[in-house]
């Protein structure tokens, strides 16, 4: 098949996330185990940031399956920083290192930094065993107690990065708000745990993946949260200007279709011009991405609104419903009525 026909732009990539596979199609899954260990005084935002990424991450169709558990020192329900307790699966004793890939500490700033010869030896256990060790806001403390740390950067809450630097001297402690450093990741605080999870999840997932997470949990992240977006695109500040007018009068133009040369007579340049804007900085063409754009909005009718489909082709700038089935199904392997079905049933 041509190129010009497989629409492989970004778009086309993360819309591909929310889409049911066939089973002959869909991908091996590997299943990822990932333990929360709460004590007392944890920071509720850390950890929900946290696991709202790998929640996320199981219903965009990624090629990994999170299974999350959370668990305390003792079994006992934990009492968060804001004095709200969350119910645990076990203790930290109920479970068998071998079968565990993530093993993250979760801190809070009002979490007494106090090791114990039994934590520290789950934790030297977990790390013998190839569990990866992590440390959300200041949970860091007690790996590096346990040894774990050295030779290690960490991420730290700047409270502690003082203590911590003359505590453990062999241990690296960075100013960045997270950090992945072979089998050791942390993040300094609450709000840097989503995208110290996202960093993760980059290892096991494509871009299209991360891009479909990005656009559920990062949209707001900007000033303007936009409703239809490629993050990595309408974010990029390095993009002309008159590519960035062009994104925008397309965004704003969904139901009725500019053509492409009212595109480019708005932005001040030729069709032409606009055309090696697009293929020399996002590598498709205008006429492509303004399909893709459309038909993303068609995506999110089909999945949020009780909208026939012929509202849904109007509402996304076709005038015929078969040429929209005939797109739809081109871009997404799968024809409207099957994706709604399949959207609806997976919920």
């Amino acid at each position: 098949m041509a190129k010009s026909a497989r629409f492989e732009s970004l778009l086309a990539s993360k819309n591909r996330a929310f889409i049911e596979m066939e089973v002959d199609e869909a991908p091996d899954v590997v299943n990822r185990r990932v333990v929360f260990v709460l004590f007392e005084h944890f920071s509720l935002m850390a950890f929900t940031g946290a696991l709202d990424a790998l929640v996320t991450a199981n219903l965009v169709k990624a090629p990994v399956k999170y299974e999350v558990l959370v668990v305390s020192l003792d079994g006992h329900r934990a009492m968060s920083d804001l004095g709200i307790e969350v119910a645990v699966d076990g203790s930290l004793d109920d479970l068998q290192e071998e079968t565990l890939d993530y093993l993250m500490l979760c801190g809070g700033y009002r979490l007494a930094l106090q090791s114990s010869p039994a934590l520290g030896s789950r934790l030297r256990a977990a790390a013998y065993a190839g569990c990866v060790l992590g440390g959300l806001w200041n949970g860091a403390y007690f790996i590096a107690e346990a040894g774990l740390l050295d030779g290690y950067e960490c991420a730290f809450h700047p409270d502690g990065r003082a203590m911590m630097a003359e505590e453990f001297p062999a241990v690296t402690i960075s100013s960045q708000s997270h950090v992945v450093d072979r089998d050791r990741v942390s993040c300094a605080g609450a709000n840097s745990s989503l995208d110290m999870m996202l960093s993760i999840i980059r290892l096991d997932c494509d871009v299209a993946c991360i891009g479909a997470i990005e656009e559920v949990l990062s949209c707001d992240k900007a000033t303007e949260a936009i409703d239809i977006s490629v993050i990595s695109i309408d974010r990029d500040p390095s993009l002309p200007q008159s590519l960035k007018n062009a994104l925008e009068l397309m965004r704003h133009n969904i139901d009725e279709p500019l053509s492409i040369c009212e595109v480019a007579v708005c932005v001040g340049v030729s069709r032409r011009q606009l055309e090696r804007l697009f293929g020399r900085c996002l590598e498709t063409t205008p006429a492509r991405y303004y399909l893709e754009l459309r038909l993303t909005r068609a995506r999110q009718l089909l999945q949020q609104t009780n909208k026939n489909l012929a509202d849904i082709a109007v509402a996304s700038g076709f005038v015929s419903i078969s040429h929209f089935r005939r797109c739809f199904s081109q871009l997404f392997g799968v024809s409207p009525g099957r994706f709604r079905k399949a959207s609806r049933q997976a919920r």
